[in-house]
């Protein structure tokens, strides 16, 4: 007697169904992060589209398509601000230096879409306030939006309304040399060194190198820069990165090996 097929019915159950073949690295829990399981997709795409309407850029909250004419005013000159009475953006608040005072080191920073809109997935079909800000600019405009349903009917795959044919793809970096060399939205281009070879000087101060500084010598002053003539170039990871890219622990360079007399 053979066994008896299991199939999961409700939302729940299918989304934390393990299809045969799927292996836990390929699953969104394992992720690094909400936005990127990796180097197959980024998830931040399938909320672009989150209200019906409108496109939103799915890093900046910047409106860049409409699909209701009506909206057309918004394109790439606003950019969502709330949801509601709940902040979209935010300003990020720390010390320019260490032990100084805290001020707005950056206004308007995204927050991360797969938490901040679980609040208004299950209102599907409902209308919801929306604030927009004019970019460079304090203006701010009222929207009344309609949410769109995430996932297909009676099943847990995203819906149409929600996700186009190659979507959830479109903003990955290729090469992956691009994102290594300027992410900053900690994922996994983002999870190597920056900061190497520090030290504390005398004033207290923390002094290094920039990780990505061409020709590193235990004597090379240790000032940090951005100056990309110093640099490892675009082209220069493109075309050669195992020659230009160097091995840390615990935040020094690895000394080159010491040639033993007699062999090359």
């Amino acid at each position: 007697m053979s066994k008896p097929k299991i199939e999961p019915r409700n939302l729940t159950a299918q989304l934390n169904y393990i299809a045969y073949g799927n292996s836990p690295n390929t699953h969104p829990s394992t992720a690094v992060s909400n936005a990127f399981p990796g180097l197959e997709m980024d998830f931040r795409n399938a909320f672009r589209r989150v209200f019906k309407g409108i496109v939103l850029h799915e890093s900046s909250n910047m409106v860049m398509e409409v699909t209701d004419i009506k909206y057309k005013h918004l394109i790439k000159k606003y950019t969502l601000t709330k949801i509601g009475d709940t902040p979209v953006t935010v300003n990020i608040v720390g010390p320019e230096t260490v032990g100084g005072k805290n001020v707005v080191l950056e206004t308007g920073f995204a927050l991360e879409w797969s938490n901040l809109f679980a609040d208004i997935i299950h209102k599907a079909g409902s209308i919801v306030k929306c604030t927009f800000q004019r970019n460079n600019s304090t203006k701010h405009v009222e929207v009344d939006l309609q949410v769109n349903e995430f996932f297909e009917k009676n099943t847990a795959a995203i819906s149409k309304e929600m996700v186009q044919p190659g979507e959830l793809t479109q903003s990955l970096c290729s090469p992956w040399q691009n994102d290594y060399r300027e992410c900053a939205c900690y994922y996994w281009a983002a999870s190597r060194p920056d900061f190497i070879n520090t030290e504390t000087s005398s004033n207290g101060k923390t002094i290094g190198q920039n990780w990505l500084l061409k020709d590193r010598k235990p004597g090379t002053p240790k000032e940090y820069t951005t100056d990309i003539n110093v640099l490892v170039s675009y082209r220069e990871l493109f075309e050669g990165w195992q020659k230009h890219l160097s091995f840390i622990l615990e935040g020094k360079d690895i000394p080159e090996k010491k040639k033993v007399k007699g062999k090359k």
